[in-house]
C-alpha cells in the first residue's frame, strides 16, 4: 500500500539544469505532505528497476497537478522517462561514504577503499552539489599526500570504462592549461601517429577557456564518437581526436570539474588525479605532460611547476604510467588564433608547412611530439624533436591528420565569423606583457567557444617593437551584439596588452 501512495505521473517540463538532477513536485502534492519533503531535499526517484537521486524543487503554481512529477532534462534522460510514466518517490537512504568526506574535512588520511566508496557514490549521482563541494574543498590546499593522490587516481580509473589496445606502447599527451591558443594536441597526434605510434586522444571541451581541443577539432571533423567508433578509428589510423565525454572514461572527473569551476578551486591533488585517471582509463602507457609557467598562466611559478612535475611523475608510476613532464613558457598565447575556428586555421597552416604558419605553435608541438617519441624508446634521447620535424616537413603528418578526420566522418574547411573589428596600437613602444586571462576572456565575450568562428586573431608577440596604429589583434564575432559586448570589455580594460 505504501508504494502505491508514493506513485506520481511524470510530466515533461523541459527545464535544463546542466548535469544536475532536479525533481519538481507541487507543494500540496500528497507525497510531499506525507513524507515531509522540503525544497532541496535529496530524494530517490525510481522507474521499474532503475533509479536516480535528485534535489527537490517545490512548485507553487499550476505547472504541475498535485499527482504529477517533473524532472530536469538531465534527470529525465538518465531515468529514460516519457510523459505519463509512473514514478515511485522515496526518501534517500543514508550515504555511508559521506563519513569519509567528514574525516577528510578534519584532515584524516583516506585509503583506496574510502576514495573508492566516495567516487562510486559520485558516479551513481548520490552526491548533491553541496556534498561535492565539501569533498573538493576537503582535498584542496595540499591536504592530499602522494599516497592519497595515487589512491584517488586509482578509484577514478576504476569508476568507468577502461580501454585496452593490446599494445605494449600507447602514448598520450596533456597540457595543464591556462594558455590561450595552445592547440598542440592535434599536431602531436598527427605527427606521432604518422611516425607509427598509437595515440587514442580523448580531449575535453572548454571549461573556462575560449576553446578546448574537442571544440577546435569539431570545426574540422566529428568528435562525438562511441567507444566502438573510437576503437575502429584508432585500429585503422593509429590515432584519433575525440571528445572524452561520451567515452565514460573516469566519469567522476566530469562531475568534479564542473563544481571546481563553480568554486574556482584548482586542487593540485585532484588536478593530478583528473589528468592521470583519464590517461590510464584510455589505455595509455606513456604520457607527456606540458606545464606552461607564467604570471597569468594556470601555474605561475617555477617552484610550483617543479612540485607538480615531481608529484605527477610519482603518481604516474604508482598507477602504472610512464610519465614525462615538460615545463614550458606560459608568458603569452601560443599561435595566432584564440577560439575554435581560428585555432583550427593555425593547426592546418602548421600541418601544410605554410610560410605564415605560427612558428611558436609548430616548435612547441615538435618539442612535445619529440618527447613522446623519445619516451616510447623508438629513438635516443635528444633525437625526438628532429624525428618529429622530419615527419611534419615530409607532409606525412598532414596526410595522417586528413585520414583520421575522414575516418571520424568528415573533413571540413574552417570558415571565419562575418563580423570583425581591428584593434590597433595607441602608442609606439615594446610589447612587454600579454594578460592570458584577459585576452581569453575577450575571446569568450566575442562568443567563443559556443560560436565556433568567434575569437581573436593575434598579430603580435612579446618583446616586439610596436609602432603607433600597428594592428595588434582582430576580434571576430558571429553577431554585431557579441562583437559590441567584447568591445565594451576591451575598452574598459586597457591592460590586455601592455606596450611601454
Amino acid at each position: 500500500m505504501e508504494q502505491h501512495s508514493n506513485i506520481l505521473k511524470y510530466k515533461h517540463l523541459g527545464i535544463y539544469t546542466q548535469n544536475e538532477n532536479v525533481v519538481y513536485m507541487r507543494e500540496d502534492c500528497h507525497v510531499c505532505i506525507s513524507e515531509g519533503f522540503e525544497a532541496l531535499t535529496r530524494i530517490r526517484i525510481s522507474k521499474a528497476t532503475h533509479s536516480i537521486v535528485a534535489s527537490l524543487n517545490v512548485i507553487k503554481s499550476d505547472m504541475l497537478l498535485p499527482n504529477e512529477i517533473g524532472l530536469s532534462e538531465a534527470a529525465a534522460k538518465k531515468l529514460n522517462v516519457s510523459d505519463n510514466d509512473t514514478l515511485y518517490v522515496s526518501h534517500l537512504e543514508p550515504i555511508e561514504s559521506l563519513s569519509h568526506v567528514r574525516a577528510k574535512i578534519y584532515n584524516q588520511k583516506l585509503d583506496y577503499s574510502a576514495f573508492n566508496e566516495i567516487i562510486t557514490d559520485i558516479v551513481e549521482g548520490d552526491y548533491s552539489n553541496i556534498h561535492l563541494s565539501a569533498f573538493i574543498t576537503a582535498c584542496a590546499g595540499d591536504r592530499l599526500d602522494i599516497d592519497e593522490i595515487s589512491d584517488l587516481t586509482k578509484a577514478m580509473i576504476a569508476s568507468g570504462e577502461q580501454l585496452n589496445w593490446d599494445k605494449e606502447i600507447v602514448v598520450d599527451k596533456h597540457c595543464i592549461g591556462g594558455l590561450p591558443g595552445n592547440r598542440t594536441t592535434p599536431l602531436v597526434v598527427a605527427i606521432v601517429a604518422a611516425y607509427g605510434l598509437t595515440m587514442p586522444k580523448t580531449s575535453s571541451r572548454a571549461i573556462t577557456s575560449p576553446a578546448g581541443t574537442a571544440d577546435t577539432m569539431e570545426v574540422l571533423t566529428n568528435v562525438t564518437l562511441s567507444l566502438e567508433e573510437i576503437k575502429t578509428v584508432v585500429e585503422k589510423e593509429g590515432g584519433c581526436f575525440v571528445w572524452g565525454g561520451t567515452a565514460q572514461l573516469s566519469p567522476a572527473d566530469d562531475v568534479l570539474i564542473k563544481i571546481e569551476k563553480a568554486l574556482d578551486i584548482d586542487s593540485e591533488g585532484q588536478l593530478i588525479a583528473s589528468v592521470l585517471s583519464k590517461k590510464a582509463a584510455a589505455g595509455s602507457t606513456h604520457v607527456v605532460i606540458d606545464i606552461p609557467v607564467g604570471e597569468t598562466a594556470k601555474v605561475r611559478s617555477a617552484e610550483m611547476a617543479e612540485k607538480l612535475k615531481n608529484h605527477m611523475e610519482k603518481v604516474g608510476n604508482a598507477v602504472g604510467l610512464n610519465v614525462k613532464v615538460v615545463i614550458t613558457d606560459g608568458t603569452q598565447p601560443v599561435g595566432r588564433g584564440i577560439g575554435p575556428t581560428l585555432e583550427a586555421i593555425d593547426i592546418l597552416k602548421v600541418l601544410r608547412n605554410e610560410a605564415d604558419a605560427p612558428t611558436d605553435l609548430m616548435e612547441r608541438a615538435l618539442l612535445l611530439a619529440g618527447k613522446l617519441i623519445e619516451l616510447s624508446g623508438k629513438v635516443g634521447k635528444g633525437k625526438g624533436t628532429e624525428t618529429a620535424k622530419e615527419v611534419l616537413k615530409s607532409g606525412q603528418a598532414y596526410k595522417k591528420f586528413l585520414a583520421i578526420c575522414k575516418a571520424q566522418g568528415r573533413f571540413s574547411k574552417p570558415v571565419l565569423a562575418p563580423y570583425k573589428t581591428e584593434i590597433r596600437a595607441e602608442n609606439s613602444g615594446i610589447l612587454k606583457r600579454i594578460d592570458n586571462r584577459k585576452i581569453a576572456k575577450l575571446a569568450k565575450l566575442s562568443g567563443a567557444p559556443q560560436s565556433k568562428s568567434a575569437g581573436i586573431l593575434l598579430n603580435v608577440h612579446l618583446d616586439e617593437k610596436i609602432k603607433k596604429d600597428q594592428l595588434l589583434y582582430t576580434i571576430y564575432a558571429e553577431s554585431k551584439g557579441e562583437l559590441n559586448y567584447a568591445l565594451e570589455y576591451k575598452n574598459y580594460h586597457n591592460n590586455i596588452l601592455t606596450i611601454s
